[in-house]
């Protein structure tokens, strides 16, 4: 073993069936059958937001390449820009080590938090204090028509 790691999968190839159960198998689901998500930007590494997601939340993902996460508050499975526009393209699902987390590496469109801001992590200590370090991009308004 090189300690070497095989290259994603070209763009806009997806994981054929026995792949898919082969990591579906391999997550260590919680005892809610979910598992974190870290989600990041590809080609910047920026990281985007955390969410979960369950096993059918994954196997849509890793079938149709858009991300799917489940939602906790509404019981549901969430499709990441479904309502807003903001959709999440797959270009590399990894497991982690012990295997309960993934990290989505992404391209994403748009914004990627219902705040209307890239990243949900905007919000930083800065002296002394909770500040907010990236405005809104896109009015949350205009994302959800509210």
């Amino acid at each position: 073993m090189t300690g070497t790691s095989a290259p994603p999968s070209p763009a806009g190839a997806l994981p054929d069936p026995a792949a898919r159960a082969l990591l579906l198998d391999a997550i260590r689901f919680d005892s809610q059958g979910l598992v974190t998500c870290v989600t990041q930007q590809h080609d910047t590494g920026e990281v985007l937001m955390v969410a979960w997601m369950n096993r059918a939340a994954v196997a849509e993902t890793l079938t149709t390449g858009t991300v799917c996460y489940w939602s906790r508050s509404r019981a549901a499975l969430w499709r990441k820009g479904e309502t807003s526009g903001q959709v999440q393209r797959l270009v590399d699902l990894r497991l982690d080590c012990d295997g309960d987390t993934l990290l989505a590496l992404v391209d994403q469109s748009g914004v990627a938090c219902h705040t209307g801001r890239r990243t949900c992590f905007y919000r930083a200590l800065r002296d002394g204090e909770l500040a907010t370090i990236a405005a809104p991009e896109v009015d949350p308004e205009v994302l959800y028509g509210r």
